[in-house]
């Protein structure tokens, strides 16, 4: 039987989405460089969408990083 997971930011009540905050988004991206898919970060659907335009934001102000260098 599948568990399945809540939406931590549900739960939280945590409506704050700001792309400047780039330790909380960092848990959300992989070791590559990926947006996490929403059934991996048990995310909702609603949230799952701010958290990734807050991502793609945060990459776009060089706060967070688009690849890693792992060809070097």
């Amino acid at each position: 039987k599948v568990r399945t997971q809540v939406c931590k930011f549900c739960m939280q009540s945590d409506e704050d989405f700001d792309y400047k905050n780039e330790k909380k988004w960092k848990r959300f991206i992989t070791d590559r460089g990926k947006i996490i898919p929403r059934r991996m970060s048990g995310n909702c659907a609603k949230h799952q969408r701010k958290m990734t335009r807050a991502i793609k934001r945060a990459r776009y102000m060089a706060l967070l990083p688009y690849t890693t260098d792992t060809f070097k």
